[in-house]
């Protein structure tokens, strides 16, 4: 590779029709700021695209310079690959168009929309596609890495409804992908992140998905309860999906004060079918304990994403997982480890997957895990962070003591774990094929400001 050259923000300016943001702008701090806090990183420039040729044009700059390319949806990436240090963003924001046809139950949409926007503007037909867990977060990225969020089990993964995509790849050709147009690309995208490209626009299939009964369900944390709550979700209906986050309570007003600092479960539940049969399935989780607060109600799909702050930017270390079961013992680890963080918020997430996930076949798509039954993440949130010295060791003792035979790890989750956790992601065959993809695609490797999967050497062209 070339050493990197400088670029010229007028002539930038000049060359696309979308808007540029450079050192010496207003609107730069914001520009280069990502949802996690932490990191201060000072790109080249940040060029919030205005279409496709946009993208064409940014990538071909990115290839001459040698600059680093970040690309950057929502800017969740919990390692702020969004943006930077000298190199060029390709901001998606200003790509926010949406074509639902109700009738035919799909939708187009551009990869700058949240999942809220979307969820949004599709809630209008009484229909939806599951993401994640929080409304702010960019279709873009979320997709690509899979998608794992309220309707896991009824629908799937959020790949498990994408039915094509439009994608800019590093020599700046657009493809439209689907299963019989270049399906092995369409196959690497759907699970591998950004590695093959710049994903523009999306074809998503619909479910009808109106009113749900949903929202958070908070219980004490005993081993009784948390036990309880993994053994009632694994059996609980499939239209029922659920995040059991254990962890101190904050100081919420609508929770008694005297449980303030004290472990519970905070559950955020979804059942989407019927509400009579919410309601019963809701039940057993209920009966657990007295609810230190039980705000479970039926609500339209787009409130089970809660409201957030602007100003909220936490700094977080996550060790993320599979296992196959929350028994009591388990249950009594989590407790014995979550006493002992000093961190802000110390939490051990727990999702139970299975249902629709896991009847797609593991080779169908990149996400190679469809059979792990439930997903882990072992995290902690502070103030600065130089405190991830002492709370990042903590983490990975946590993730180890609960660690079992589920080598597999969720790429959207990963953090600074190296080669060898990307690995864990897309174990055997799936690593193999992706490498092949990418060599064919992207055989320099222009699009690495990810979990990076590199060219397999022998595919390179030449």
């Amino acid at each position: 590779m070339s050493t990197p050259t400088s670029i010229s923000i007028p002539k930038l300016r000049a060359d696309v029709s979308g808007q540029v943001i450079g050192p010496d702008d207003a609107e730069y701090d914001q520009a280069r700021a990502v949802f996690y806090g932490g990191f201060d990183l000072h790109p080249a420039a940040v060029i919030r695209v205005a279409d496709e040729m946009d993208v064409a044009r940014v990538i071909a700059l990115a290839r001459e310079t040698g600059l680093e390319l970040a690309v950057r949806s929502g800017g969740h990436s919990v390692i702020g690959q969004g943006v930077s240090d000298g190199g060029i963003v390709i901001d998606l924001a200003d790509l926010r168009s949406i074509e639902v046809d109700p009738e035919d139950r799909t939708a187009w949409a551009q990869t700058g929309l949240t999942a809220v926007e979307f969820t949004n503007a599709t809630h209008a037909h009484g229909l939806g596609v599951g993401f994640g867990d929080t409304g702010s977060v960019g279709i873009g990225g979320i997709t690509l890495g899979g998608g794992v969020g309220y309707l896991v089990r009824k629908h799937g993964l959020t790949i498990d409804s994408l039915l094509a995509a439009e994608i800019v790849t590093a020599d700046g050709e657009l493809h439209r992908v689907d299963a019989e147009h270049e399906p092995d690309l369409f196959w690497a995208i759907r699970g591998g992140g950004g590695n093959f490209g710049v994903a523009t626009r999306f074809r998503f299939t619909l479910h009808p998905l109106d009113t749900v009964v949903g929202g958070m369900l908070l219980l004490p944390a005993t081993a009784d309860t948390i036990e309880g709550f993994m053994a009632e979700a694994e059996t609980a209906p499939e239209e029922l999906s659920s995040i059991a986050n254990v962890m101190r309570v904050p100081p919420m007003p609508f929770v008694p004060e005297e449980a303030h600092g004290k472990l519970a479960i905070m559950a955020l539940m979804t059942y989407a079918g019927d509400v009579a049969a919410g309601q019963e399935a809701l039940a057993p989780f209920r009966a657990l304990a007295e609810p230190l607060a039980d705000m479970l109600r039926p609500m339209p799909y787009p409130e089970v994403y809660p409201p957030e702050a602007d100003d909220y930017h936490p700094v977080a270390t996550a060790h993320t997982m599979f296992v196959d079961t929350i028994g009591r013992s388990e249950a009594e680890t989590i407790l014995e480890h979550l006493a002992t963080s000093t961190a802000m918020m110390g939490v051990a997430q727990l999702r139970t997957l299975g249902g629709e996930m896991a009847r797609v076949p593991v080779e169908a798509t990149a996400f190679a895990h469809r059979q792990s039954r439930i997903m882990v993440n072992c995290a902690a949130v502070y103030e600065r962070p130089e405190e991830v010295e002492v709370h990042g060791p903590w983490v990975e003792g946590f993730a180890s003591a609960l660690k079992q035979d589920d080598d597999g790890a969720y790429v959207n989750f990963l953090g600074f774990d190296g080669e060898a956790r990307i690995r864990d992601a897309y174990p055997g065959a799936t690593w193999d094929r992706l490498r092949k993809i990418k060599a064919r695609y992207d055989p320099t490797n222009l699009f690495r400001r990810n979990q990076n999967i590199p060219p397999a050497k022998e595919e390179r062209a030449t």
